[in-house]
């Protein structure tokens, strides 16, 4: 007698905008996908950690221009207080110290409200597996401001990386998401998460964006 299948575990997500004309359609829509249930709707930061102390929450797709606490300050009292709560950024804002202050506050992933619904789903799903999703936008700002500052003296990397986690890494510096580093290299995204996990660990790497700056650093972008 075969055992029953067991159904996938469902992603708890509280969508975040202070403007309730864009927060009640994006919470409506992500409740059709077959994997996410959207459990709170939040219109500021404060909001945000109420729904989060009420829990259980996977994913927090946050503004940053809200009233009462901004997305920014959520995020990182999010990393604080739970810190298995990811934050996926959607905003109008694409400026660097939006982009640098988010993912420095500990946000996994950014978009802009460019993104449609597929973009957004996809950066959630990565963000509750601890991956990370950046707008094709933000990549770019964010690889020409570090760029822009990155020091003259090249950084060194460990010696233990093999030559195909070079190869990533240098994919990441150069601004790839995991698909187009998998197209690449012709492999699948696994074996990309995979090598991504690798070098991260034995590298010391926080997320993409420490990962892009460090690459850049160490002359490999």
């Amino acid at each position: 007698m075969s055992e029953p299948t067991q159904e996938p575990q469902r992603l708890r997500v509280v969508v975040a905008d202070d403007q309730a004309a864009v927060r009640e359609p994006l919470a409506a829509v992500l409740g059709l996908s077959e994997d996410i249930d959207v459990v709170a709707a939040a219109a500021d930061g404060s909001e945000v950690l109420t729904a989060v102390a009420a829990g259980p929450v996977d994913v927090v797709l946050m503004d940053l221009r809200m009233p009462v606490m901004d997305g920014i300050e959520t995020t990182r009292r999010l990393g604080e207080e739970y810190p298995d709560v990811a934050v996926v950024v959607l905003t109008t804002f694409a400026d660097d110290d939006s982009i640098l202050g988010a993912l420095g506050a500990g946000a996994r992933g950014y978009l802009t409200k460019n993104a449609g619904r597929q973009d957004i789903t996809r950066a959630i799903r990565a963000a509750a597996a601890g991956q990370s999703v950046l707008d094709r936008e933000v990549q770019d700002r964010l690889l020409a401001t570090v760029r822009t500052k990155a020091p003259e003296q090249k950084q060194t990397l460990p010696g233990n990386l093999t030559p195909r986690e070079r190869e990533v890494f240098t994919l990441i510096g150069q601004g790839l998401p995991n698909r187009g580093i998998a197209e690449k290299l012709f492999v699948s995204e696994a074996t990309v998460k995979t090598h991504i996990n690798n070098l991260f660990a034995k590298a010391g790497i926080r997320d993409r964006a420490d990962a892009v700056r460090r690459a850049i650093e160490a002359g490999l972008a």
